[in-house]
């Protein structure tokens, strides 16, 4: 039982969960004006463990072929054969129930937008079947991390969950153009879309520093917009210098340093940010 815990850790990249979850508790904080309640906090934490899990679960396995034809991604689980897509399938049901109960279990308004949430971790892993605005919706699947955390501490929509969730958005659409750097030949030889697949590396690079550069915007909005103090401040220009640092790691020549980028940088982008927030709402209470 412990091994086969283990593969399906592995199989969902389950410590990849760091990128998105501390922008859900960092919703929960600006929602609630300081640390929400133990409730709300765990009954998140459940929640985007579920759906991190079904949204991955689901992507691999519609994948699965194209994975399976990719030397970076033949080693994945499916292709492998380490398990089977029925195992896949009922791992990624059995995750969106533990979504669903989690959105039960916080507020009515977080269990009427579950259905929506749902359909954009469905829909993307189609996408780059179609276009190559493909990362885009990825950024609107994760959206729904801060965006979440908000309504469930408050039970409404606000234009704080949503400027919140549009800087996450776009700060991940971002990082996945950058992402999609290392599969660009094979997307172009087997009809795999993306924006550096269509239109080139610099082009791909270009629209993933604006895309930073607007999620920074949006993060800094949200100073003057809820009156947020210096430590919050402080926060917000260390993670856009973190985003100015993954950027000098990749230029449209050379990528060579792109796993650093991804992994390292973007973890500490989402820790960085929910740290120096929720020190600055602790302190000035």
């Amino acid at each position: 039982m412990a091994t086969k815990a283990s593969v399906y850790a592995g199989f969902v990249k389950f410590e990849h969960t760091v990128f998105a979850l501390p922008f859900a508790y960092a919703g929960a904080f600006l929602a609630a004006g300081g640390l929400p309640s133990w409730w709300d906090l765990g009954w998140i934490t459940v929640a985007m463990v579920g759906a991190r899990s079904a949204a991955m679960g689901l992507n691999r396995l519609i994948d699965r072929e194209i994975d399976a034809r990719n030397p970076r991604t033949a080693q994945r689980h499916l292709p492998r054969g380490l398990l089977s897509a029925s195992e896949a399938l009922a791992f990624s049901l059995a995750s969106l129930g533990v979504f669903a109960l989690a959105a039960a279990e916080l507020n009515r308004l977080c269990l009427e937008l579950l259905p929506l949430a749902v359909v954009v971790l469905v829909i993307y892993p189609y996408t780059k079947r179609f276009t190559w605005t493909c990362h885009y919706f990825l950024g609107a699947a994760q959206f729904f991390a801060p965006f979440g955390g908000w309504i469930a501490v408050t039970g409404r929509i606000a234009p704080g969950a949503l400027i919140l969730g549009a800087a996450v958005g776009l700060w991940v659409a971002s990082f996945d153009l950058i992402y999609a750097l290392q599969d660009l030949d094979f997307d172009r030889r087997h009809g795999v879309f993306s924006i550096p697949a269509r239109f080139g590396p610099a082009v791909g690079l270009a629209a993933a520093r604006l895309g930073h550069l607007l999620a920074f915007a949006l993060l800094l909005s949200l100073y003057f917009y809820l009156h947020l103090g210096p430590v919050y401040l402080a926060g917000v220009v260390l993670t856009g210098l973190l985003l100015v640092y993954e950027h000098s790691l990749v230029s449209p020549r050379d990528w060579s340093r792109l796993p650093v980028a991804f992994f390292h940088v973007n973890s500490a982008v989402s820790l960085v940010y929910f740290v120096f927030l929720a020190a600055g709402m602790l302190w000035v209470r």
